[in-house]
């Protein structure tokens, strides 16, 4: 082991935790400010914050590994979720947030009660039920990812990285709620930018130029340099990633937090900056990996989603490796703390609250205490659906994603967009996404043709609108 690379690694791990302990007393005021800081949080904040908590280990180790294998059409991987978020920002963010503040939504399934005035707590069930399948296991495999960072880089188990990940996320995630996932995302996220920008521009120099990079990269394999490289329905699935955006959750939240409305096009711009220096870093790392890296087997249990890692120690001096792998450890809580948050919400807003105990006036201190042990016993479930899964990273990510996306994505935009939307149509819409997508996924055929998300994203908003038209039902937008 390199105890210089645990120097940085130590270091960053007690400045997390140190943000959690200083955001514990605002977190502990009341549910509101535990799950989404009180409404209170600057504009910078939210927009680093929104971006990096949709990045995780995906990005780091899945769009890497992505463009190692494949080369620049891994471009198109990114380019749907940049675009679709900066819209995002623009026109579906100020939208949620004043509706939220009227109506006092915390939650997203709050948002869709009092959208529809369900008393009868219908959509709220289901859609929490949609959380807790699809977020845990996004959540087990940002652990996997720490597993991994851990077994390349110190020689440790997979399983036993996973443990220790798992274990710092939830520390601080119990100790300041949302205030110190935000603050901890804006540290990371300048982490993320830092490792992003170092590692590519260190590799070129050090291989004598990008024209160098070029001609090797030639020589391995000309596709590799080709956008264009991959069947035109592949291509195609890539752009569909953003259709995820805003069907997560971790995403949403952040829009409902702002505290001033106004200032979205200042953070739709912050955001897209950011997003496309994350992303082009991590495309840049994949391809010059594979000049260093010419061959599968050369790389940590012949696995591509190592190469972040495998370049950063062949690059760098230990201290400095160490400080790349807290950054792929900062994409990686930047996201499952925020989906933890979200899950223990859905269980304790709104089932235990709202549901279960809806003619009852709880306390803020019950509501906090039993959030931290949703939180705990959520981080116990996904430790143990992390070692269990054998399959890469990108693929639990990518799956999760188009779960959420394809099941909440329309059902939100229609919503907010929409004045004929009825709760009907909302609720067919839920479960299409939800079991188109497990369909598609398990039929080899269609699994092959193009990604879930796509074909469930777009079945769910047509059998939405089908089922409000067949409805009845007015809404005006405030």
């Amino acid at each position: 082991m390199y105890y210089q690379s645990l120097i940085p690694f130590i270091i960053y791990f007690i400045i997390i935790i140190g943000i959690g302990i200083y955001a514990s007393r605002f977190s502990s005021r009341g549910i509101s400010e535990f799950f989404i800081g009180g409404r209170q949080m600057n504009r910078f904040v939210v927009a680093l914050s929104a971006v990096v908590s949709g990045r995780s280990a995906w990005l780091l180790l899945g769009v890497s590994g992505l463009a190692y294998l494949k080369g620049l059409t891994a471009i198109w991987a990114v380019i749907g979720y940049i675009i679709v978020e900066f819209f995002l920002f623009l026109y579906y963010a100020p939208k949620i947030r004043r509706f939220s503040e009227t109506h006092d939504c915390i939650t997203i399934p709050d948002f869709f009660e009092a959208r529809f005035r369900d008393s009868k707590n219908t959509l709220r069930i289901i859609i929490v039920i949609i959380f807790i399948i699809f977020m845990v296991t996004y959540i087990a495999a940002q652990f996997v990812g720490g597993g991994k960072a851990f077994m390349a880089n110190f020689g440790i188990s997979q399983n036993a990285g996973l443990l220790i990940t798992a274990g710092i996320i939830l520390i601080y995630t119990l100790l300041g709620g949302f205030l110190a996932v935000s603050l901890t995302d804006v540290f990371q996220g300048i982490f993320m930018i830092i490792a992003l920008v170092a590692m590519p521009v260190t590799a070129i120099i050090y291989k004598g130029g990008w024209n160098t990079i070029t001609t090797e990269l030639n020589n391995i394999d000309v596709n590799l340099l080709n956008l264009f490289s991959q069947p035109a329905v592949i291509i195609f699935g890539f752009i569909g990633i953003g259709l995820g955006s805003p069907g997560n959750p971790h995403i949403l939240v952040r829009y409902m937090s702002i505290k001033d409305p106004s200032q979205f096009r200042w953070t739709a711009v912050i955001g897209t900056i950011w997003n496309i220096i994350l992303a082009a870093g991590a495309i840049l790392a994949g391809l010059i990996g594979r000049v260093f890296f010419h061959k599968l087997s050369l790389l940590p249990g012949s696995d591509e989603e190592n190469i972040f890692v495998h370049l950063s120690n062949d690059l760098f001096e230990p201290f400095f490796a160490g400080l790349i792998l807290a950054s792929i450890f900062a994409a990686i809580m930047s996201t499952a703390d925020s989906q933890l948050l979200v899950a223990a919400s859905s269980i304790v807003r709104d089932l235990y609250e709202k549901v279960f105990n809806r003619n009852k006036k709880l306390s803020h201190k019950e509501l906090i205490d039993l959030s931290r042990i949703m939180v705990f016993i959520l981080v116990i479930f996904a430790v143990f659906l992390g070692i269990i899964i054998e399959d890469q990273i990108l693929w639990f990510v990518l799956f999760a994603w188009a779960g959420l996306g394809a099941a909440i994505g329309p059902a939100s935009i229609l919503s907010l967009f929409w004045k004929k939307t009825t709760k009907t149509g909302v609720i067919a819409g839920l479960l299409t996404g939800t079991i188109t997508v497990f369909i598609w996924k398990s039929i080899t055929v269609l699994n092959n043709l193009i990604y879930e998300l796509i074909p469930a994203f777009f079945i769910a908003f047509a059998v939405t609108v089908i089922f409000s038209y067949a409805g009845s039902g007015r809404f005006k937008t405030r």
